[in-house]
């Protein structure tokens, strides 16, 4: 029997202003909607997601270290993208399938959010295809099981 594929869902500083802050940026949908698709598509796949957002560095650092067992984590890590060394290592000491997720293109906006921190310790990163992108995220987490080598 197969086990049921869980995935970890963590959403950085500010996207609890989805649909209010920059939406020519972000889009126009609320987190609520964008979690909604989300958890839309786990219950269509049979899966497993854990959905947290929060404001504070520390508590996606603690989540992360508490994600032991999940097949994969999909991370939207916000501006902490360009400043967090201490996600990127956290993140690379649990040894978990990491996907980090942008709903704009990083590249196409200000030079500084053209570098990430984290990147380097993630198995991809998927930038510029809105919320569509947590969607893809999930659907490469289902079909490795967080196997880094099934790419």
């Amino acid at each position: 029997m197969n086990k049921k594929v869980r995935i970890l869902m963590l959403h950085g500083p500010n996207l609890n202003l989805l649909g209010k802050r920059l939406p020519d940026i972000y889009g126009p949908m609320s987190l609520d909607e964008i979690n909604n698709c989300i958890l839309n598509y786990a219950q269509e796949k049979g899966i497993q997601v854990d959905i947290h957002q929060t404001n504070s560095e520390t508590m996606i650092i603690d989540l992360i270290h508490k994600a032991q067992g999940y097949d994969g984590i999909v991370l939207n890590p916000g501006a902490y993208t360009h400043t967090s060394y201490a996600i990127r290592d956290a993140i690379e000491a649990m040894g978990i399938c990491t996907i980090e997720v942008h709903l704009s293109n990083i590249y196409a906006r200000e030079p500084f959010r053209k570098k990430s921190a984290i990147a380097p310790v993630c198995i991809g990163q998927i930038t510029g295809l809105g919320w569509y992108g947590y969607i893809l995220a999930i659907a490469f987490l289902i079909n490795s099981q967080g196997d880094k080598d099934a790419i």
